[in-house]
């Protein structure tokens, strides 16, 4: 199986590690996640955090293997919470990998549901801090075709290199 390159993930889909890097700097701030153009309500919970490893066979029949780690928001108001310290996520988080190995590297999936509306997957962009809060935007988690995602980052590679002032040097020319 090949295993994804987690280092090479896209910009709005951050790893388990890069997340709790920024949470343990800044663990009285408060946490708050943004999606579908709003953010969570203050009463947010963690309801579940679970790690997979999966191995799968794409469209173009490429074996795959990767780790993956969904964290659960249930959106929710309740009582006159404000939103959830990130010194309090930082801990549940720890908690958790007490009882479940959790990689640092490995890919994060937000499923993010107010209890009436299905969950939906979101991928997570580097946390910023600003105004004495971590924010975090969630994106959807599109499909995608491997072989296709492949091929186009070969050609923009291509692109990028043999457009390039060096691209003598690069694409083997003297």
């Amino acid at each position: 199986m090949n295993a994804i390159d987690n280092s090479k993930m896209h910009k709005d889909d951050i790893c388990l590690g890069d997340l709790m890097g920024v949470l343990s700097a800044a663990r009285d701030c408060q946490l708050i996640f943004y999606y579908d153009g709003r953010p969570v309500k203050p009463g947010y919970h963690v309801t579940e955090v679970k790690a997979g490893q999966f191995s799968a066979l794409d469209c173009g029949a490429n074996p795959e293997a990767w780790t993956e780690i969904f964290i659960q928001l249930w959106d929710i108001d309740e009582d006159d919470r404000t939103h959830m310290p990130a010194g309090k996520f930082y801990a549940i988080i720890r908690k958790v990998t007490e009882h479940v190995r959790l990689d640092d590297t490995a890919r994060l999936t937000f499923e993010v549901s107010d209890g009436v509306q299905p969950m939906q997957l979101y991928c997570a962009a580097m946390p910023t801090l600003r105004a004495g809060a971590v924010h975090v935007e969630l994106s959807p988690r599109p499909a995608s075709c491997k072989p296709r995602d492949r091929w186009l980052a070969e050609q923009a590679q291509a692109t990028t290199c043999c457009g390039s002032a060096t691209a003598a040097k690069c694409c083997g020319q003297s």
